[in-house]
């Protein structure tokens, strides 16, 4: 995580926190089932080659969300902090698209010396956007299922070992150490609450076959950038991600899916193999967006 001065040297400051990129590969699936639907939501073109989202306070403490166009730069950040690398992510202001109040995610971080994280405070002439802000984790939608699938997306293997292949429908034991893997660190290090998986076949639930159909349609009539995402996997497989309105798909194209519903919160379930599973996520897979 970039590093921050203890003192503030001037007014218009802005404390990195961290960085997250939007394009049409990479972006918080929070924001949407797409990346048109994410750019829609932060008031942004959806332009392909995308944006980067820098987070952080200003002097006074506030949260801000600056809009940048150098992806690069954004992606070169992030990949040195993943590594344990500092970075000294400064944008050129030419760069920057946009500020925007409040943060899209939590962040369980602050900048020193400043007042502690709050939103910036109302534009007097009530013009202003309302502060960005992260989904409530005591709830269930479409945010937090996305959120859930994108944690389940992060630690397949903790999900997968809980699946008997030759026992669909009998409940599922808990992860290794008592750890539920739906409950891995968010975007703020606390757990996302995506809750318990449940083990069901494809015909079982209508909303599984609803999910199932829509993303077969997507293979006749492609949904916009970012709808399918593929990610790397090991043993040369690949992981992907699917979303639609109600419903959330992960798996592997080598394995099984994962389906998670609006209308069931919570609930996580798996879809066997099967005799057509293989050729849908196939086909996915060749429609669905890559980190470049």
């Amino acid at each position: 995580m970039a590093g921050t001065d203890d003192t503030v040297a001037d007014d218009d400051a802005l404390f990195v926190l961290t960085a997250v990129l939007l394009t049409p590969a990479q972006f918080p699936s929070v924001l949407g089932d797409d990346y048109v639907a994410a750019c829609a939501v932060l008031g942004l073109e959806p332009y392909a080659e995308g944006y980067g989202l820098v987070l952080g306070q200003d002097s006074g403490g506030a949260r801000w969300t600056v809009v940048v166009e150098d992806v690069s730069l954004v992606a070169v950040a992030i990949a040195s902090w993943d590594c344990g690398m500092e970075y000294d992510l400064s944008p050129d202001d030419h760069s920057v698209v946009c500020a925007l109040p409040g943060w899209p995610l939590a962040l369980a971080v602050a900048a020193p010396g400043v007042p502690e994280p709050h939103d910036p405070s109302p534009d007097p002439d009530g013009e202003g956007r309302a502060p960005l802000s992260p989904p409530d984790t005591e709830a269930w939608g479409a945010p937090q299922r996305r959120l859930g699938a994108d944690e389940i997306a992060l630690q397949w293997g903790a999900w997968r070992a809980q699946i008997d292949d030759t026992a669909f429908g009998r409940s599922v034991e808990p992860a290794p150490d008592g750890e539920d893997p739906a409950r891995g660190p968010g975007a703020d290090g606390a757990p996302a609450d995506s809750g318990t998986a449940e083990p069901v076949g494809a015909g079982h639930h209508p909303g599984v076959r609803r999910a199932l159909e829509a993303a077969q349609a997507y293979v006749g009539s492609p949904p916009p950038p970012g709808r399918i995402r593929s990610a790397f996997a090991p043993d040369g497989a690949r992981t992907l991600r699917a979303d639609g309105p109600g419903w959330s798909l992960v798996a592997r194209t080598d394995d099984i899916a994962l389906i998670l519903l609006d209308e069931e919160p919570g609930e996580v379930m798996p879809v066997g193999r099967g005799p057509e599973l293989p050729g849908l996520l196939k086909s996915l897979d060749e429609l669905a967006v890559r980190p470049s």
